[in-house]
């Protein structure tokens, strides 16, 4: 990514961005069925940026059936992994062209910062793809150790049809998590973005069609959860639902399926992520650092964001002196200017929610607020079962929780309905490894705060998701079926069996 701009420059760009506002299904952009639109919002300015297709279930059912004439003729699922993989390519390098473009308009439609959008969110999306499209062709199947007489083949093969729910935290990036492997794997998408944040996941799709990506394969249907999501989640030609955001909507994706066609179905879903400090954990200002970065990050808006903050009472008043003194480089602003790394959440209602959670504790650091916007705050909380403590805020909010060893911090971090990331810092490669081997959660770090990378599968235990993980080639087990292929090779018709 190049230098960043100035507020004025990036300012000027989102004046002359043509915003997509039809859904985009079999190739191209088309209203809703119904004629409808919704007001899609700025949340850092409370402006209407563009009215967007409200698809229903007709829209729903039109993109099914043009995602499963191209999944049966084979213009996608029958070509060969290099030439997908050509085309996945193609799409990145004009991602890459229109990569400030992209982050202008992620910004906007996010509250989601500049700084952010350009310097993560768009390059690793970019990433994300290739990755995916550079495995297509050195993904192997395999032969089974059978016998003399047979030859047991286990080949993958594209699911087929598949749904992918966003969620509105990360659109892009969820976006390119989500079609890098399911496009990699020979399927046809129907992608629900999130209602709040419809706007990059329609140019992408524009953007695939340019590159090569046949009509019908990548359609994105725009609208709420009741008029599109459900009726994506029961569509009885939907092979398999791809679901990330909450638990609660989780949990409808599984009760759909079971009503429908017990189409698979692959959740990742919230956390309630702990950051274990002990009394020998080294540098503690650079621990700090590691524990603002994992709470306040896209303002807290992050399902593995470092939420609990668990640390030994020997370290405690240290630490929390240093967090304050890094609190100080993540100031709250204006998401288009790159000098601020706290912007707006993504919506009034959300706002609404995550100032419920400043009440009713003690205070250390923040705590204040403004229309949109949530200083980072540090909360002193010491009943273990406050709402705090307990659920999933998903604002820039971070709960203190004094211990005062080393197996209460582990029964206290693993003392929730959730089980996606923790972090465990110490000197002690000992604890250090009894930490991440006792932590339920499916990605730990030990002295940082980190999701891993693309190469490492990212998902959760317990009410955290499951049925398959997100990037590395994990990602790819989720959109294909196994298929064994028995061969039998005798010529003596006596070893022939009924």
């Amino acid at each position: 990514m190049s230098t960043l701009l100035t507020t004025e420059e990036y300012k000027a760009i989102a004046a002359g961005l043509t915003l997509p506002t039809g859904a985009f299904i079999n190739g191209g952009f088309r209203s809703a069925a119904s004629g409808s639109t919704f007001d899609t919002i700025n949340p850092a300015t409370g402006e209407v940026l563009a009215k967007i297709a409200a698809c229903g279930a007709a829209d729903v059912d039109f993109a099914v059936q043009k995602a499963r004439d191209a999944f049966e003729d084979g213009r996608w699922s029958a070509l060969p992994p290099a030439e997908r993989k050509d085309v996945l390519i193609r799409l990145c390098k004009l991602m890459s062209r229109n990569a400030r473009e992209l982050a202008v308009m992620e910004s906007l439609d996010s509250g989601k910062t500049i700084f952010d959008c350009e310097t993560v969110d768009v390059p690793e999306t970019i990433h994300c793809l290739k990755w995916h499209a550079e495995a297509i062709d050195k993904i192997y199947d395999q032969v089974s150790p059978a016998s003399d007489d047979h030859i047991a083949m286990i080949v993958r093969e594209p699911v087929g049809v598949v749904g992918l729910v966003l969620p509105w935290n990360f659109p892009l990036l969820m976006l390119a998590w989500k079609i890098g492997p399911a496009l990699a794997a020979g399927c046809s998408v129907v992608v629900k973005p999130a209602e709040e944040t419809s706007l990059t996941a329609l140019r992408v799709a524009e953007l695939a069609m340019e590159a090569g990506v046949p009509p019908g394969v990548l359609n994105v249907v725009t609208g709420n959860g009741p008029e599109v999501g459900e009726p994506l989640g029961r569509h009885m030609d939907v092979d398999m639902i791809s679901f990330t955001g909450s638990t609660e909507t989780g949990r409808r994706f599984l009760t759909y399926a079971g009503e429908s066609n017990l189409k698979e179905v692959t959740l990742e879903m919230g956390g309630k992520n702990p950051a274990i400090v002990l009394d020998d954990a080294e540098n503690l200002d650079r621990v700090a650092a590691h524990v603002v970065n994992g709470a306040f990050w896209n303002m807290g808006e992050n399902c593995s964001a470092s939420s609990r903050l668990i640390v030994q009472a020997g370290v405690k008043d240290a630490l929390l002196e240093r967090i304050a003194a890094h609190l100080r480089e993540w100031p709250m602003g204006d998401p288009l200017d790159p000098e601020m790394r706290v912007g707006a959440l993504v919506s009034a209602a959300h706002f609404d929610k995550v100032c419920g959670y400043l009440k009713g504790q003690t205070v250390l650091v923040g705590g204040a607020t403004q229309k949109g916007f949530v200083e980072p705050t540090v909360l002193d909380i010491t009943d273990r079962n406050a709402p705090q403590v307990r659920e999933e805020i998903f604002g820039p909010v971070l709960s203190v929780l004094t211990v005062h060893s080393f197996d209460e911090a582990i029964a206290l971090a693993n003392d929730t309905h959730y089980g996606l990331a923790a972090s465990i810092f110490t000197a002690n490669v000992k604890r250090a490894i009894r930490g991440a081997r006792a932590l339920r959660a499916g990605t730990v770090t030990v002295n940082a705060f980190g999701e891993g990378d693309i190469s490492t599968p990212f998902g959760g235990y317990r009410q955290s998701g499951f049925g398959g993980r997100d990037n590395g080639v994990h990602a790819h087990d989720q959109y294909t079926q196994l298929k064994t292929i028995w061969i039998d090779l005798s010529d003596d018709a006596e070893e022939c069996v009924a």
